[in-house]
């Protein structure tokens, strides 16, 4: 029997469907009253989140949406009318051109809603909240047609990025000390023509690799991210590095290195997501583990 499944595993991720048995065991939790968000979280630090079930996964995860599914409808509403009264608010006030682009108009309408919240001041950082917000939205745009969706869940991630300001620098570390770890002679190259530390490191960790990578490739990471675990963006930033390392160990100076990893080629975007998932799963998952239980 166990062949068997791990047959049929084995066929379902040749011909597209992976993660049937994974579909089963979140479907499972799903219908737990009231959900319960530790093993929510853990089941999305393991596994990709199906795109069926991932809007309303990350909702509930960044507490858009109570665990309690019986409320879902009724929260829904609320968040709903809360969307609506801003839009006519930024609208009303004059304070965004209501023929920007819808990023924008979803900014103003956080700016707004911040006003009496100012995001704390991260000098070392360079820290905006349009640099992470914006792109944010853009991709969830891209990902949901429900604005309402979009600008709560750009919202709740802007404000995971707020939150993880103090551990840039932590962040930052982890980079490259995986990347000695995995490519030594990349990591040596990089230093070598002065390239290691301009690295985009803080836009990538600050817009969570949105603009970056493309948004089939994002979900899986942010599936992580909204479970608890940004660290993961900097293994996303190794893989990144490493699936470009031909053109990087080219150049010749820091510019050029820079020129590399900001044209990065379409068919490279999912493998990076796939093998930042692997090096993560396999370096820190008793860390997050740990995490997703707080």
């Amino acid at each position: 029997m166990t062949d068997e499944r791990n047959f049929r595993s084995s066929y379902y991720e040749k011909v597209g469907c992976r993660g049937v048995e994974e579909k089963k065991s979140l479907e499972i939790l799903m219908k737990e009253k009231p959900w319960d968000k530790v093993k929510l979280k853990q089941f999305c630090l393991r596994f990709t989140v199906p795109a069926a079930y991932r809007n309303l996964v990350w909702k509930v995860l960044l507490d858009i949406l109570p665990v309690y599914a019986d409320s879902h409808t009724f929260v829904a509403e609320q968040r709903s009318d809360q969307y609506n009264d801003m839009l006519y608010a930024v609208e009303d006030l004059q304070l965004v051109d209501m023929k920007a682009p819808r990023s924008e108009i979803l900014l103003a309408m956080w700016l707004l809603e911040n006003e009496e919240r100012k995001p704390p001041n991260f000098p070392e950082t360079n820290y905006c909240s349009a640099d992470t917000f914006i792109p944010i939205a853009n991709t969830l745009l891209e990902l949901y047609e429900n604005e309402v969706d979009v600008y709560w869940l750009s919202k709740m991630l802007t404000d995971v990025v707020w939150n993880m300001q103090k551990e840039l620098p932590r962040l930052k570390e982890a980079f490259q000390t995986m990347l000695e770890k995995e490519d030594g002679e990349l990591y040596n190259h990089l230093v070598e023509v002065q390239a290691l530390d301009k690295l985009p490191l803080t836009k990538w960790f600050n817009c969570c690799f949105a603009g970056v990578l493309d948004e089939t490739s994002l979900t899986k990471i942010w599936d992580k991210i909204c479970s608890g675990a940004p660290k993961i963006l900097s293994f996303v930033a190794v893989m990144l590095v490493v699936t470009l390392r031909r053109n990087i160990l080219k150049a010749k100076t820091a510019e050029q290195v820079l020129k590399c990893v900001t044209e990065i080629p379409e068919q490279c975007e999912e493998v990076v997501a796939n093998k930042a998932i692997e090096l993560w799963q396999y370096y820190a998952q008793p860390q997050n583990d740990t995490l997703a239980k707080k």
